[in-house]
């Protein structure tokens, strides 16, 4: 199926890496030019490099999103750049119960997961209503609907994360601009694959990942699909959404976790 993405500018965040990377290398495979993002200029151009030898486009913006200064100095870059994807992909998180998790870890965990999104949304949005075509795709969490005891202010952030969207997508009503969540569950990245493994033995569990993921699947994220997911699962998902085909999927909150919201 062609997407009809070629020639869409589109913005990642958090894309040097992990999911964001796999969004990025797929949004580029579709023909779309890709920005790839990230706080660091040697991993964002190292990761740019990699679309560019495998055929794609792709530039690059830097900048820390915490930091109110540099993110605005992103947020002009994608708006003079025309981005007609925006997929807000970064947003870290810390364990935190509620009784670990302070006034502090509260507010961080807004700023890095609400306001990042919200500054660069506002930034992005005018331009494609004016062009009359546009995509913004917030990556939010299963911890949004199925809130984790591990890490109550992410969960809290993720949730408030779907709530924008879907008042987005009504104030962007008509414009040609959709706006959509994608909620990940457990995607194995390279750093999850690490804290797997790492953390394996003191639980009793495989150190050997052939063994191990089928253990995770049953015990740590247990779903109908009888796996984790991998990065190229939300990378898929976020193609479509940011695709002209999927112009009338609109204000939802796409859970991409195997099923395992349905049953936690």
């Amino acid at each position: 199926m062609d997407l009809e993405l070629t020639g869409k500018r589109a913005l990642v965040t958090a894309s040097s890496g992990g999911i964001g990377a796999a969004i990025a290398e797929t949004l580029a495979a579709e023909g779309g030019i890709v920005a790839v993002h990230g706080r660091g200029a040697e991993r964002a151009e190292a990761q740019a490099e990699r679309i560019r030898s495998a055929g794609g486009r792709a530039e690059t913006v830097v900048g820390d999103l915490l930091d109110p200064a540099a993110a605005d100095r992103v947020a002009a870059w994608a708006r003079d750049w025309n981005a007609d994807i925006l997929v807000n992909n970064a947003g870290p998180f810390s364990e935190n119960d509620w009784d670990a998790a302070d006034v502090d870890a509260w507010t961080r965990a807004m700023n890095s997961n609400v306001v990042t999104a919200v500054r660069l949304i506002r930034a992005v949005t005018p331009g494609m209503r004016e062009r009359g075509f546009g995509r913004v795709i917030n990556l939010g969490s299963r911890a949004a609907t199925t809130p984790l005891s591990n890490m109550v202010d992410y969960s809290a952030a993720k949730a408030a994360v779907v709530n924008l969207t879907t008042g987005l997508a009504s104030h962007l009503s008509g414009s040609g601009v959709t706006a959509n969540t994608v909620s990940p569950g457990v995607i194995v990245t390279e750093s999850m694959r690490r804290m797997f493994t790492d953390s394996a033995p003191s639980r009793g569990w495989p150190t050997d990942w052939a063994e191990l993921e089928p253990v995770l699947a049953a015990e740590y994220a247990p779903n109908p699909s009888g796996r984790l997911g991998v990065p190229d699962d939300i990378a898929a998902a976020v193609a479509f959404l940011a695709s002209p085909r999927g112009g009338f999927i609109n204000g939802v909150n796409l859970r991409v976790d195997g099923g395992v919201t349905g049953v936690a």
